[in-house]
């Protein structure tokens, strides 16, 4: 993969280039954000410009040996670690990345790199309840994998996905890896919550924060999209992130948006008449929803929020709002203010950590439910 290949990401792509050019290459990399920004797309780009002996114009040759391998996810000296599980596992069964190696490159190949975490646990099959981790046993391969010499090029290189999958053991055998680094070895970490890895570890890395797309780069992708202004909406609603984009062009998100409405609207007018047992109800009916479809509720629910906020403040002129959309919430914008907007975000956020921990999901909506009806009254 070339930076070339990657959309957007301009400035990001021309500083880890010139970085390498100058020799300013970290054994430690820490790049941050969500999955539809690029990071990993970004971190095996890095690799590959690192290892390529033909490096012109701020971006990797393409079609040297190295190159090609590195393309193919099939380099000997590109070590790739993830969280992995499988359902009917054994007790004591060691289950590794490398097993996975074939489900690894056909999501890459269909995505481009560009995939969700629950869209990866999809791929393995773990069902509602299973979760994918990275264990101790992953970290003890690192170890065998890196005490060998390198194959091909000069650096060895080890990306590891989601690293905040990492279980206690694991994440304390990788810091003193990083601690006592190989010569000519380079780690590149990727995580959407640095805030869960050990403080130990993000202090050992250098953070490549991974900004989100610019409305131009979305706008690009969307050329099945004949109308410019419709081009230009979606790429806002899609606020910076790739998957977003495409699920919007390709008409995907448009019931879930409705659907996601609907739920936040009722919550807001049960909320604003303190209808409890009605809003007990609601909940019931959200916890029946997939995790997948409560996640998008909560994420609508949060951009509408800001939204009405924005409106509240005055500044409905860079709204984004439209439609059904845009009636309700300039009727609601006058409940949401500096009393109650972060308290129900953070509400939201919290919702959203305990959906993505199996959290129990009526428990979870019942008391973030009955925790919005209480902040919204707050400016009736």
């Amino acid at each position: 993969m070339r930076f070339a290949d990657i959309i957007g990401q301009h400035d990001l792509k021309q500083k880890l280039a010139e970085n390498i050019d100058r020799g300013r290459i970290s054994h430690a990399q820490l790049f941050t954000g969500e999955a539809g920004v690029g990071t990993l797309p970004l971190a095996i780009a890095y690799a590959q410009y690192l290892n390529c002996p033909n490096r012109k114009d701020g971006d990797s040759c393409g079609v040297c040996p190295s190159c090609r391998q590195i393309s193919e996810l099939a380099h000997p000296d590109l070590h790739f670690v993830f969280p992995v599980n499988k359902q009917g596992k054994k007790s004591g069964e060691v289950i590794l990345s490398s097993d996975f190696m074939p489900l690894w490159r056909e999501i890459m190949g269909d995505t481009g790199g560009y995939f969700t975490r629950e869209e990866w646990f999809e791929r393995l099959d773990l069902g509602k309840t299973l979760q994918g981790i990275i264990s101790a046993k992953e970290a003890d391969e690192i170890i065998r994998k890196l005490s060998f010499k390198s194959f091909e090029s000069e650096y060895k290189v080890v990306i590891i996905w989601q690293a905040e999958t990492m279980n206690e053991e694991a994440a304390n055998k990788i810091l003193k890896i990083l601690e006592e680094p190989w010569e000519k070895t380079l780690f590149l970490l990727i995580a959407e919550r640095p805030d869960r890895l050990l403080k130990t570890i993000t202090s050992r890395t250098q953070e490549i924060a991974v900004p989100k797309l610019d409305i131009a780069s979305l706008e690009s992708i969307a050329g099945n999209i004949a109308d410019p202004v419709q081009r230009r909406n979606m790429a806002r609603l899609a606020d910076g992130n790739l998957l977003e984009m495409r699920r919007l062009t390709r008409g995907e998100e448009e019931s879930s948006r409705k659907e996601s409405f609907d739920l936040f609207c009722r919550l807001m007018r049960l909320s604003y008449n303190d209808k409890h047992l009605e809003l007990i109800e609601w909940a019931d009916e959200v916890a029946t929803l997939t995790r997948e479809q409560q996640r998008s509720m909560l994420h609508h629910s949060a951009r509408l929020l800001r939204e009405s906020y924005m409106l509240h403040a005055g500044l409905g002129s860079i709204s984004y709002l439209w439609g059904e959309e845009a009636a309700f919430c300039n009727k609601f914008a006058p409940f949401i203010g500096n009393q109650n907007v972060e308290f129900i975000l953070g509400e939201i956020e919290q919702a959203l950590r305990q959906i993505n921990q199996n959290g129990n999901a009526r428990i979870v909506f019942t008391h973030f439910a009955l925790a919005v009806s209480k902040t919204i009254n707050r400016l009736k």
